[in-house]
């Protein structure tokens, strides 16, 4: 990673916003640049990470890719559309049905921009900066964390930049909510934030598992929001109680700042999928 005094100036480019045509619609989310099958010669597989829901059904996709100026920095204002056909049946799904996780091979996107002399601007995660089991379990409980993606398709369209939101984690990050490979965090999460990567983000210090405070600054990629569980309410019409039937009631769902998070390991489940692809 480029030197930045925040790193979360640079993890803002990790980042885009994906938008599907659906028979239903247009609907919106949120994907990341991720680095499978790295080695020690930097190869890899450049990736986008996002859920199955999110591209579900879309029969057209688009995303938004930034640009470098002549320093190789981002230039803000200057990013352009890229746009697919038959959009869900260019991704792979996770193996196992229960993970929402799809990913889109980049390679080609890449290729043909260099062809075109577009110098792209983006930041790839990869397992340099995933949660090992390590950290995991150094980390108590409740942590600081952001979450960086595109609520209710919400983002800085002039510079093609995501909205962050921060919050804690509301479950172990180490532990299987449920029995499932996941957990919780305490954070506003509204539609279009799904696929958004959640990250443990420790700026300047931070309290270790002892209890004691280090002077450090501590990010890691905690994993992959996919889903937030919802509550009723009662909308403007109510139950009337009348002598013949009763009328029906508006029911809104309303998110309750709560969000579940596919634990970072299951990315590592996508590499023997890639790497048979890549070995043909």
């Amino acid at each position: 990673m480029s030197d930045y005094k925040n790193p979360i100036e640079e993890l803002l480019h990790s980042t885009l916003r994906i938008e599907c045509e659906t028979p239903s619609g247009v609907s919106s989310g949120s994907g990341y640049f991720y680095a499978f099958l790295e080695d020690e010669g930097g190869s890899h597989v450049p990736c986008i990470v996002t859920n199955k829901h999110v591209v579900k059904g879309a029969t057209k996709g688009k995303f938004f890719l930034s640009v470098k100026d002549k320093n190789g920095n981002p230039d803000l204002g200057k990013h352009f559309p890229v746009v697919f056909e038959n959009f869900e049946a260019l991704w792979i799904d996770h193996p196992d049905t229960n993970v929402d996780l799809a990913v889109f091979l980049l390679g080609p996107i890449f290729h043909q921009a260099e062809s075109q002399g577009i110098n792209l601007h983006y930041v790839m995660l990869g397992k340099g900066i995933k949660a090992n089991d390590d950290l995991l379990n150094s980390l108590p409980t409740m942590e600081e964390i952001i979450m960086i993606g595109y609520p209710n398709g919400i983002w800085d369209e002039k510079h093609n930049l995501p909205i962050i939101r921060k919050g804690i984690t509301a479950t172990h990050p180490r532990l299987p909510y449920g029995g499932k490979p996941e957990f919780m965090i305490d954070a506003a999460c509204f539609p279009g934030s799904s696929g958004s990567p959640v990250f443990l983000a420790n700026i300047g210090s931070f309290i270790d598992k002892t209890g004691a405070l280090c002077a450090d600054t501590r990010i890691s990629l905690l994993g992959t929001l996919y889903a937030g569980p919802q509550h009723t309410a009662e909308g403007e019409v109510r139950v009337v109680n009348v002598p013949t039937a009763n009328k029906p009631i508006s029911i809104s769902s309303i998110p309750n700042n709560l969000g579940l998070v596919i634990h970072a390991s299951k990315l590592d489940d996508f590499e023997p999928i890639l790497k048979e692809i890549v070995d043909k």
